[in-house]
């Protein structure tokens, strides 16, 4: 079995992307699909419109990484459990410190060509280490735009393939189908495997409930400014 990692922003067209790129793969048969998201998602249904094993997981009040790290494994054992050829995890994309990608598996981002010539140099881990970065909407500025935008996603990510893809109708989903088909195989599991980067860190005082707001209500890992 092939693990995917799919992050990006939120309304980046994730989803979109996956979905046309399954279609390439041959159906959603082989694969195996699971949404992590903060506190509702409508996803899975259109995976499963689409004819996609689907499962979400919702993070409620926890960080949507932090929760997803915590069940990725269990997700592997499922899908090579239940005979599948392929799983992408997708992240919910709510911060741009999320990373979600782990080392030996294939690690796509997905970005909007609408979302700023400079929204690149903004987004950390997910954009930073991904082997493929997908690009939609590239359709609707002009290719000077999308040269430009190219470049900066270059300056970001040296490393990494850079592909436009149309959520819509599909077009450049074949490339990127094509990646995810040549991927690393997961193996024996990912028992022991790591992250290509740390994820954010967490319990501060606000973490674990409090919401008054002052210097003494700051505990644990918590981050001050610098002022000149």
């Amino acid at each position: 079995m092939r693990l995917i990692t799919v992050s990006g922003p939120p309304s980046s067209g994730k989803t979109s992307v996956v979905i046309r790129a399954v279609e390439q793969m041959g159906g959603g048969e082989k694969v195996m699909v699971v949404k992590f998201d903060c506190l509702s998602s409508t996803d899975q249904e259109r995976y499963q419109r689409a004819g996609i094993r689907a499962v979400t997981g919702l993070s409620g009040n926890q960080c949507p990484d932090h929760f997803y790290i915590s069940n990725v494994e269990d997700c592997a054992k499922r899908a090579q459990a239940e005979g599948f050829e392929y799983l992408i995890v997708e992240s919910a994309g709510l911060c741009n410190r999320c990373a979600p990608h782990l080392k030996d598996c294939l690690a796509v981002c997905v970005i909007d060509n609408l979302s700023g010539v400079n929204t690149p140099h903004k987004i950390g881990p997910m954009l930073r280490f991904a082997d493929v970065v997908a690009v939609t909407k590239g359709d609707i500025v002009s290719q000077a735009e999308r040269e430009v935008f190219s470049f900066k996603v270059k300056q970001a990510n040296s490393r990494a393939g850079i592909l436009f893809v149309n959520g819509i109708t599909g077009q450049g989903a074949f490339d990127l189908a094509r990646e995810m088909k040549l991927g690393p195989e997961l193996g024996m599991g990912l028992a022991g495997r790591r992250l290509r980067f740390t994820m954010p860190s967490a319990l501060c005082s606000y973490c674990l409930g409090e919401t008054r707001v002052g210097e003494e209500y700051l505990k644990g890992n918590y981050k001050k400014m610098k002022w000149d």
